[in-house]
């Protein structure tokens, strides 16, 4: 007995595996950047700080981001097509406020004379966090695209617009996640 499955449907499953295998590398690749914070830490010449007050306010954006993508994937379907266009750009706007928000905690890193070049927890701090953005980078991109898709074409529900916006909202909840983690490692860590 054999089971046939459609090239179409072959495709979107590839391509979510393709998703998931690449959020399991970003998994690694943050986890040795904390088991490396953890390593040098032990090691001396270890400054302690507190973080800034802007990355607390970037933790509850990126959730709040989080939430309205989420709402927006259930307006979507359940055939609501302004809600779903209206929180699809909130979770946008938000998005690049956690961005705008990263940086001003780097500033605040900064102007508290914690820098990329110096002490080495200062530095894990930027590089680690930066190496983040980068990926909330990639995730407004998906956004984007989502956006361009949510107001340049007719609305209706298709399998292929459901899981298209599916891999969107699994990537923004999994960077947020990895936000989350890293905010908690770096409090819990100091």
């Amino acid at each position: 007995m054999s089971m046939t499955i459609s090239d179409n449907k072959r495709k979107l499953d590839s391509k979510f595996f393709s998703l998931l295998v690449g959020c399991v590398s970003i998994v690694m690749m943050f986890t040795a950047y904390t088991s490396a914070y953890i390593v040098r830490q032990a090691g001396g010449n270890w400054l302690e700080f507190d973080l800034p007050k802007e990355f607390t306010f970037s933790t509850v954006i990126i959730v709040l981001s989080s939430v309205a993508l989420q709402f927006s994937y259930g307006f979507f379907k359940s055939g609501k097509a302004l809600l779903y266009r209206g929180f699809l750009v909130l979770a946008f706007i938000l998005g690049l406020y956690f961005l705008i928000m990263q940086y001003q905690g780097w500033l605040a890193l900064n102007v508290a004379g914690i820098t990329l070049d110096g002490n080495p927890s200062g530095s894990f701090i930027f590089v680690i966090s930066g190496v983040h953005a980068a990926h909330i980078l990639g995730g407004i991109a998906c956004l984007i695209v989502a956006l361009i898709h949510a107001f340049s074409l007719d609305y209706f529900i298709s399998e292929k617009r459901t899981n298209r916006f599916k891999m969107v909202l699994t990537y923004w909840h999994f960077v947020g996640l990895i936000w989350i983690y890293l905010f908690i490692f770096f409090n819990v860590q100091r």
